[in-house]
C-alpha cells in the first residue's frame, strides 16, 4: 500500500517537473513519458491580424480545423495504442502537441517550445550532446510550414516525419537531412496527375497555384511534367497564400474570371482547401462548370466537400494518399475523452465548438455530439498518423535495443542518433511492408479520388490507383458517373479536336492546338493524335488517310478472270472458225469460187490468224519477259503473214482487170510474184522485231503503280517505244497499200473478184488499231486487254470478209459459169476503152451478124493458174456469127475460160 502511494507521488512530481521543464502555451496537448514525440498540428487555419503585427506579441488563431484535430488525435490514439501493447517494454511513449496555426512563422515558434528547456533554447557550436525531451517531431501538415521548420531542425539533426507535406524540395537530404515522410514525393503526384489527365485524353487545362514553396514547386514539376505528355497549360494562376491578405479576394475574383473566360474545361487547383473554398464560391455565383482536378492538399478535404451547391461546381477528380483504417479509432472517437494527468485544450475547445447555426438564429446551434467526428470526417485520410507513429516506434526500439522483456537503451539520447535508424525502418503493418527509401520518402503511391454527390454535399471515393513501381494509373472507368455533362459521357478539354487515325497534327503555336491533315499515300497514322504519319514498311502502300499499310493487289490477266475468259473464247471461237475454213476449202478446192480464191494464200492467211489468235493467249498468266516477247512478235509476224497474202489477192486483182495499157501492165506484171511478195513483206517484219528485241526489247513493266492505287498491274511493257510504232505501223502501211489497189478496181465484178472483202476488212483493222491508239496510250492498265481484243476484232474482220462469205457460197450458193458469163459480158460492154469496138459490125449471108473486135494483149505468167485462168499470152481476132437479134457470146470462141469449165 505504501509503496503504490509513494509511486503515485513520484509520478505527480515528474508530471510537475515536465510540465515545469516544456513551457506551456496558451493551447497544446501533452502527455509526459520516456521518450515524448512532438506534434505540429495546425487545429487552426488562420493567425489573426497577421498583416497588422507590428510587436513581437503572442499568436492569436482562429478557424478551428477539423480533420486537423482528427489527425492530431489519431497520432495520440496511436501512440496510446503502442504504450498499452508494451510494444517498448519498460519505455513509455509520450507527446507534446502545439498548434501552428497553418503559419510558416508560428510553427518556428512552436519548434523553438518543443525543444527548449526551461523556456530557453540553448546555442552551440556542437549539438551533439543536445538531449531535448522532445526526440522526434510529427508533422507539419502543409509543405509551406514544413519546409521552414526542416531547414531548422537541420541544424540539430533533428528527426522529423510528415504525413502529408509532400513539396519536391522535402526529398533533398543535402537541405533536410533529417526529414521522412510516410507519402511519396510531389515528383510522383504530378506525374500521377499529368497521367490521370490523359488518361481522360485532355489536352487543354488551368493551372491555379499558390506562391508558397508547395505551390511553386508542384506548379513547376506539373509544367514540366505536363509538357513531356503533350498536356498544354491554356493559362496560369497563382493566388496568395495567406487567407487575410487583403489581396486575396481581389486574386481569387480575377482567378475565376479567367477561368470562365477559357475554354479549357478542365483546371488543375494546387491551393490550400481555405483558397478552394473561395474559388469555389465564385464559380458557384457564376454558375461556371468545370471539371477540377485536386492536389492532394484538399482532394479530401470535409469542408470543401460540405459547401452550399457544391454539387454546381462540376466533377472533381485528384489523388490521395493511400488510406486505411485504423483499428478501435472510430470507437476512441465517439467515446473521447482526456485521461488523468494528460492535458488537451484542443479537445476542450472542440467540445465547446458551436455548431449548425443558423443564418437566422445564432442562439439555436448546437454543440458536436459524440459521432459528430466520426460522421463528418474522411477517417482514412488520418491513416497516415497511424503509420509515422509506428515507424517512429520501431525506429526507438531498435535505438533501445528492446528486446520481449526489456529496452536498456538510454531514452534520454541525443535526438540525431535516431536518423540511422529510421533510414533501416522495416516492418509490416496491417499487411502491408513500410519502410523508407534513400531520400527518406515513401513509396506507396496515391489512390484516384473522384467526388460523387452525397445529397446536398460531396463525398470522396476511391477510382484507382498509381503506383510508384510500375509508374502507372489504374482507373475504374466503368464506376465514375460524370455530373457536368450529359448521358454520363466524358467531358472534352482539347485546345483542337482529336485527329483521327489516318491523320497527324500539323501544330500551330501551341503543341496542342493543331489541325488535322490527312496521311500521304505512302504513309499510316494508326492511333489518335500522331504527330507524324509512318512510311509504310517495304512491299506495302496506303492510300490518303489510310491507318494502316497493306501489299499492293497484283493484278493481270488470270485464266479465271472474266475479260481473259471472253478473250479465250474469242480465241478459241475463231480458231474454230478457221479450222472449218480450211476444211472448207480443202471439200470444194475444185470449185470456180475456191480456185479463184487462190488456196494456196487463203491458206496462209489461215496460218497467219491463227499464230495472231495464238498471240492473244499469251497475254493472260503472269507476265515474263519470254512471255512479253512472244506475244509482240507472234502476232506482228502473224498478222503480217495474213495481210500480205492479202496483199498479192489486191496485186493480182488489180493486174488482171484493170491494168489494160499493155506499157503498164507489162511492167507491173513483172513485179507479181506472189510467193516472193508474201516471204518479203513478211521478212521485213521479221527484221523490225529482230531489231526490236535486240536494242529494247518488251519486258515486264517496272514502272512502279501510281500512288492513287493500290492494285499493282503487272503488264508488259513495249520497251522501246519506236520498235513498237514501226511494227504496226509498218502493218498498217500494208493494209493501206491492199486497201488503194483494191479501191483502185473496186467496179470489177464481184463474182470473180475480191476487191470488195479487201477494202472493207482493211478498212476494219484500220479503224481498229485508229481507235487503239489513244485508248492504248491512255488507259496504262487496261493496256494488255486493249491490244488483245483489237487483235481479235482484225483477226474477226479478216475471217468474216474472206472466209465465211466463200464457205456459205461454197456450200450452199449457186456459181454457175453463165452468170460469171453475163457477168462479163455486161462488163465488156460497158468498157469501150478496153479496146472492143462496136463498129465493125458486118452482116453475114443470110439472117446472120458477124462481130469482129480485137482483144488486148493479155500476157499472163505460168504462175497465173493461181488467178484461176489459163496461161496464155496471145492478141486474138475474134469473128462471131450469130443470129438477128441475138447477143453475142464472148466465150463461145473459148478464150479466157476458167479452168475446169
Amino acid at each position: 500500500m505504501w509503496l503504490r502511494l509513494l509511486s503515485l507521488v513520484l509520478w505527480a512530481t515528474l508530471v510537475q517537473v515536465s510540465q515545469t521543464n516544456v513551457k506551456i502555451s496558451p493551447r497544446k496537448a501533452f502527455m509526459d513519458g520516456d521518450v515524448l514525440i512532438g506534434i505540429l498540428s495546425s487545429v487552426h487555419s488562420t493567425v489573426d491580424n497577421l498583416q497588422g503585427r507590428v510587436r513581437p506579441e503572442e499568436f492569436t488563431c482562429s478557424n478551428f480545423d477539423q480533420i486537423s484535430i482528427v489527425q492530431m488525435l489519431a497520432a495520440i490514439y496511436t501512440i496510446d495504442t503502442i504504450n498499452e501493447a508494451n510494444f517498448l517494454p519498460g519505455v513509455r511513449l509520450g507527446y507534446a502537441v502545439y498548434d501552428p496555426c497553418a503559419d510558416a512563422t508560428k510553427a518556428l515558434h512552436s519548434v523553438e517550445q518543443m525543444l527548449s528547456t526551461n523556456g530557453s533554447l540553448p546555442v552551440m557550436d556542437d549539438y551533439s550532446e543536445f538531449r531535448p525531451k522532445v526526440k522526434v517531431i510529427l508533422g507539419a501538415r502543409y509543405s509551406l510550414l514544413t519546409i521552414p521548420v526542416a531547414k531548422l531542425l537541420s541544424v540539430y539533426l533533428f528527426p522529423q516525419i510528415s504525413t502529408t507535406s509532400s513539396a519536391v524540395v522535402l526529398s533533398d537530404k543535402l537541405k533536410f537531412p533529417g526529414f521522412f515522410r510516410v507519402i511519396p514525393s510531389d515528383v510522383y503526384q504530378t506525374e500521377a496527375l499529368v497521367q490521370l489527365i490523359r488518361h481522360f485524353d485532355w489536352n487543354w487545362v488551368g493551372l491555379v497555384s499558390m506562391d508558397d514553396d508547395y505551390g511553386r514547386g508542384v506548379h513547376q514539376s506539373f509544367l514540366k511534367d505536363a509538357e513531356e505528355a503533350g498536356v498544354c497549360v491554356a493559362y496560369e494562376e497563382v493566388v496568395p497564400q495567406y487567407l487575410d491578405h487583403k489581396k486575396s479576394k481581389k486574386r481569387i475574383k480575377e482567378v475565376a474570371r479567367k477561368i470562365q473566360l477559357s475554354d479549357a474545361q478542365v483546371v488543375m487547383v494546387i491551393l490550400r482547401p481555405e483558397l478552394v473554398e473561395m474559388l469555389f464560391e465564385e464559380m458557384i455565383r457564376s454558375n461556371t462548370t468545370r471539371v477540377w482536378i485536386a492536389s492532394d492538399a484538399w482532394s479530401r478535404s470535409a469542408d470543401v466537400a460540405k459547401m452550399k451547391d457544391i454539387n454546381k461546381v462540376g466533377d472533381i477528380l485528384g489523388f490521395n494518399f493511400i488510406s486505411g483504417n485504423i483499428t478501435g479509432f472510430e470507437q476512441y472517437l465517439q467515446n473521447l475523452t482526456i485521461r488523468p494527468r494528460v492535458r488537451n485544450d484542443f479537445i476542450e475547445e472542440y467540445k465547446q465548438l458551436k455548431i449548425d447555426c443558423p443564418a437566422d438564429s445564432p442562439e439555436d446551434c448546437r454543440k458536436p455530439n459524440a459521432d459528430y467526428l466520426v460522421k463528418n470526417t474522411d477517417l482514412p485520410v488520418v491513416y497516415g498518423e497511424w503509420v509515422a507513429i509506428w515507424s517512429i516506434a520501431h525506429a526507438l526500439k531498435e535505438q533501445l535495443g528492446c528486446n520481449e522483456t526489456f529496452c536498456p537503451g538510454d531514452t534520454n539520447f541525443p535526438p540525431f542518433e535516431l536518423l540511422d535508424k529510421l533510414h533501416k525502418v522495416n516492418f509490416t503493418l496491417d499487411g502491408k511492408r513500410h519502410f523508407f527509401n534513400k531520400d527518406g520518402d515513401s513509396e506507396d503511391g496515391y489512390d484516384v479520388i473522384m467526388w460523387v454527390p452525397d445529397g446536398e454535399h460531396r463525398r470522396a471515393e476511391v477510382k484507382g490507383s498509381f503506383t510508384i513501381q510500375p509508374r502507372e494509373v489504374v482507373v475504374n472507368s466503368h464506376d465514375i458517373i460524370w455530373t457536368s455533362t450529359p448521358n454520363n459521357t466524358i467531358p472534352v478539354s482539347r485546345c483542337s479536336p482529336s485527329c483521327n487515325p489516318g491523320s497527324s497534327k500539323k501544330v500551330s503555336n501551341v503543341s496542342c492546338c493543331y489541325s488535322c491533315t490527312p496521311c500521304d499515300e505512302g504513309s499510316y497514322s494508326d492511333r489518335y493524335d500522331e504527330d507524324d504519319c509512318h512510311p509504310c514498311p517495304n512491299d506495302t502502300w496506303s492510300l490518303k488517310g489510310w491507318t494502316r499499310c497493306e501489299p499492293r493487289t497484283v493484278k493481270y490477266l488470270q485464266w479465271s478472270g472474266p475479260y481473259p475468259i471472253a478473250l479465250l473464247v474469242g480465241v478459241g471461237v475463231g480458231l474454230l472458225l478457221l479450222i472449218i475454213v480450211f476444211v472448207c476449202f480443202i471439200v470444194y478446192r475444185n470449185t470456180v469460187l475456191i480456185k479463184s480464191a487462190n488456196l494456196l494464200m487463203s491458206c496462209f492467211m489461215m496460218v497467219g490468224l491463227a499464230v495472231s489468235f495464238g498471240s492473244v493467249v499469251l497475254f493472260m498468266d503472269e507476265p515474263s519477259i519470254h512471255l512479253c516477247r512472244a506475244q509482240q512478235t507472234m502476232y506482228a509476224l502473224g498478222f503480217t503473214l495474213c495481210v500480205s497474202c492479202i496483199l498479192v489477192k489486191a496485186f493480182r486483182t488489180f493486174l488482171a482487170f484493170m491494168a489494160f495499157d499493155p506499157v503498164r501492165h507489162h511492167r507491173l506484171n513483172k513485179l507479181y510474184k506472189p510467193l516472193i511478195i508474201m516471204v518479203l513483206a513478211t521478212s521485213v517484219q521479221g527484221l523490225v522485231c529482230v531489231f526490236w528485241l535486240i536494242y529494247d526489247t518488251p519486258n515486264v513493266d517496272q514502272t512502279p503503280p501510281s500512288n492513287q492505287s493500290m492494285i499493282h498491274v503487272l503488264q508488259c511493257s513495249e520497251g522501246s517505244s519506236v520498235g513498237f510504232g514501226v511494227m504496226h505501223g509498218y502493218i498498217a502501211l500494208l493494209a493501206l497499200i491492199c486497201f488503194l489497189l483494191a479501191f483502185k478496181g473496186r467496179k470489177v465484178p464481184h463474182d470473180f473478184s475480191e476487191t470488195g472483202i479487201i477494202i472493207f476488212s482493211m478498212l476494219i483493222h484500220l479503224f481498229v488499231w485508229l481507235c487503239f491508239i489513244p485508248i492504248y496510250i491512255t488507259k496504262n492498265e487496261s493496256r494488255p486487254i486493249v491490244q488483245a481484243s483489237a487483235i481479235l476484232v482484225s483477226n474477226y474482220g479478216i475471217i468474216f470478209c474472206h472466209f465465211i462469205p466463200k464457205c456459205y457460197r461454197a456450200i450452199w450458193g449457186k456459181h454457175t459459169t453463165e452468170r460469171m458469163r453475163a457477168s462479163l459480158r455486161k462488163f465488156s460492154e460497158i468498157r469501150n476503152d478496153s479496146g472492143l469496138s462496136s463498129q465493125d459490125l458486118e452482116k453475114g449471108p443470110g439472117s446472120h451478124r458477124s462481130v469482129s473486135f480485137v482483144l488486148p494483149p493479155i500476157t499472163l505468167s505460168e504462175s497465173s493458174t493461181d488467178s484461176g485462168f489459163l496461161p496464155t499470152s496471145v492478141q486474138l481476132q475474134v469473128v462471131l456469127a450469130a443470129p438477128e437479134n441475138q447477143a453475142v457470146d464472148f466465150f463461145s470462141v473459148g478464150c479466157l475460160v476458167p479452168i475446169g469449165d
